[in-house]
C-alpha cells in the first residue's frame, strides 16, 4: 500500500510507489485483535507467540532492545557492524553456516538496526521453527568470530555505507539533517556510522558491545505463525533458557536542549534535482494508555501528517504537487522511538520553482491548518484509511511479527496498534488544530537544502534508489 502501513511503519513514512485501491473496512465495524500469547523466561527473555493457522509457515524472530542510539561518541556504526557478525559465526558454528542451514530448511532469513533496536529474523515451514530457534539461540549466546573475518565484513560495511549514503544525495541531506537537529541526543549520529569511525573500528570493540548489550534479560523472541504457544514456550526454555542474565549498561539521560532558533544546512551534492527537507522537534509517544499531554499531541501529529499526506489526493499532493509548485512533496511524524520526536516535511521543486519556493509551500500548508482546521470528512478518510491499514497489515504474518517485536522494544503493550486504534478515533479536528499551531515556529525547526552539483564521470546508487545489501539498516 503506498500510504497506510502498519502503524509503527506508518509513524515516519514519506511516500512512494503505486496507490492501494482496495476497499477500507468500515471505521465502526472495528478491527479484530490479533491473539498473543506472552512469557518470560527465568533469564528475563520474553517471548511473545501470534499463532495464526492460515499457512504452514512460521516466522522466528529476536528483538534485542539496543540500536544506534546506544553507542557513544567515536565508536558510532557498532550496533550495525555487530549485526552483520552475528552471521559470521559461533562455537558451533563457522561463518556462513548460519545462513546456509537456514536455506536447506527451506527458510529466508536477514537482519536489521535501527536507532533503537536490532533485529534478526527467519522464515521456514512451521514442522522446521524448532531448528532454526536452536540455531537462533547458538549465535545469540555464543558468537564468535576470528578478526580477520571482521575486517572483511568491516569493509564491505564502508562499501554500504558509500553506496546508500556517500553515492546518494538525499540520504546524505537527511544524515546532515539529523546531525544538525540534534545536538546532545546520540539521533545526531548516523545508523551505518561515520565513515571516520568505521575506519577506527576495531574487533573487540564489537565484542565489546556485543558482552554489554546481548543479553538475554534485554530481547525478546516473537514467533508468528502456524504454531502452538505453549509448544513454542517449551523450545524457548530449551534453547534460550539457559542463557543466563546480565547487568545492563546504565542508560543516561541525554536530554535534547531546547533549540533557540532556525538552523539552516545546505548540501551539496552530485544530483540532478534540489531537495528540501524541514524538521521540528516535537513530542514523542511513550504510552498508549492512561495518555499523558505529550502523548495526546504526539497521536495528533500523526493525524497531522496522514491529513498532510496520508492518501491519494491529499493535502501536499493536492497544494503542492498538481500546482506543479513540486514533483513530490511528503511529510512524517517521527514520535515512535526510544528518543526524541521529529516532524518531517520533504519535497523536490518542480522544473522553474526554488528550493525557497517550495520551503514556503511547505509551511503554508502547516499554517493553513493551523488557521482555518481540517474538515471532518478529512478526518474520517484519514481514520478510515489508518484502520484499514490495520486490518491489512494482518494479512502477513511477517507484518504481524514485526509489529509486536517494535512494540516490545518501545516497552509499549504488544496489542498497542489496537489500542492506538482506539485512541485515533478519538483525535478531533480541534486536536489537530492544536498541534499546527503549537509545534510549528521557527525556533525549534531545522531546515536542509540539497543544491545540485555537476556530476563528474560514472556514480554509483541513483539519488533516492537505495543498492540491496545483505542486510537492512532502517
Amino acid at each position: 500500500m503506498k500510504h497506510f502501513l502498519p502503524l509503527f511503519c506508518l509513524a515516519f513514512s514519506l511516500h512512494a510507489g503505486a496507490a492501494d485501491t482496495s476497499p477500507a473496512p468500515s471505521v465502526d465495524g472495528g478491527a479484530t485483535s490479533q491473539k498473543v500469547e506472552q512469557f518470560t523466561l527465568d533469564n528475563g527473555l520474553q517471548v511473545l507467540v501470534l499463532p495464526d493457522r492460515r499457512a504452514p509457515t512460521a516466522v522466528h524472530m529476536l528483538w534485542l532492545r539496543t540500536g544506534a542510539m546506544d553507542e557513544v561518541d567515536g565508536r558510532s556504526g557498532l550496533a550495525h557492524m555487530l549485526e552483520h557478525m552475528l552471521f559470521k559465526g559461533s562455537k558451533a558454528l563457522p561463518p556462513g553456516e548460519f545462513s546456509r542451514r537456514v536455506a536447506a530448511l527451506g527458510g529466508q532469513e536477514n537482519a536489521f538496526t535501527s536507532r533503537d533496536y536490532t533485529g534478526y529474523y527467519q522464515q521456514v515451514p512451521a514442522h522446521r521453527l524448532p531448528e532454526v530457534m536452536q540455531l537462533e539461540a547458538e549465535r545469540f549466546a555464543h558468537n564468535q568470530w576470528p578478526d580477520e573475518e571482521f575486517v572483511k565484513e568491516l569493509e564491505v560495511v564502508k562499501e554500504e555505507r558509500r553506496m546508500r549514503t556517500e553515492d546518494n544525495p538525499r540520504a546524505m541531506l537527511m544524515e546532515q539533517l539529523y546531525a544538525t537537529m540534534f545536538s546532545a541526543h546520540p539521533y545526531r549520529r548516523p545508523i551505518v556510522g561515520w565513515m571516520s569511525d568505521l575506519q577506527a573500528m576495531r574487533p573487540d570493540d564489537a565484542r565489546s558491545f556485543y558482552r554489554d548489550w546481548y543479553a538475554p534479560n534485554n530481547a525478546a523472541v516473537v514467533v508468528a505463525g502456524d504454531v502452538d504457544a505453549q509448544q513454542v514456550k517449551t523450545w524457548a526454555q530449551q534453547y534460550y533458557g539457559p542463557m543466563a542474565a546480565r547487568a545492563l549498561p546504565e542508560r543516561k539521560p541525554r536530554t535534547e536542549p531546547q533549540q533557540l532558533g532556525i538552523k539552516r544546512i545546505s548540501v551539496k551534492q552530485p544530483a540532478e534535482q534540489a531537495y528540501v527537507a524541514l524538521a521540528w522537534k516535537v513530542p514523542a509517544l511513550r504510552r498508549v494508555t492512561d495518555m499523558t499531554a505529550d502523548d495526546k499531541d504526539a497521536l495528533a501529529l500523526l493525524v497531522l501528517s496522514a491529513v498532510l499526506d496520508g492518501y491519494d489526493g491529499a493535502r501536499l499532493e493536492r497544494h503542492l504537487v498538481q500546482t506543479r509548485l513540486a514533483d513530490s512533496a511528503g511529510s512524517g511524524a517521527d514520535v515512535l522511538g526510544r528518543g526524541p520526536g521529529a516532524f518531517l516535511l520533504i519535497g523536490t521543486p518542480a522544473k522553474g520553482q526554488t528550493p525557497a519556493a517550495l520551503e514556503a509551500g511547505l509551511r503554508a500548508e502547516i499554517e493553513r491548518i493551523a488557521r482555518d482546521g481540517v474538515d471532518a470528512a478529512e478526518l474520517q478518510r484519514v481514520k478510515t484509511q489508518w484502520q484499514a491499514g490495520q486490518v491489512y497489515a494482518r494479512d502477513s504474518i511477517m507484518g504481524q511479527a514485526q509489529n509486536a517485536g517494535s512494540n516490545w522494544v518501545l516497552g509499549l503493550p504488544v496489542q498497542a496498534d489496537d489500542l492506538l486504534l482506539e485512541q485515533v478515533q478519538s483525535v478531533t479536528a480541534a486536536d489537530v488544530q492544536s498541534v499546527a499551531r503549537r509545534f510549528f515556529g521557527e525556533d525549534g525547526l531545522t531546515v536542509a537544502t540539497l543544491i545540485p552539483q555537476p556530476r563528474a564521470g560514472a556514480h554509483g546508487a541513483a539519488a533516492g534508489v537505495p543498492s540491496p545489501v545483505s542486510h537492512e539498516v532502517k
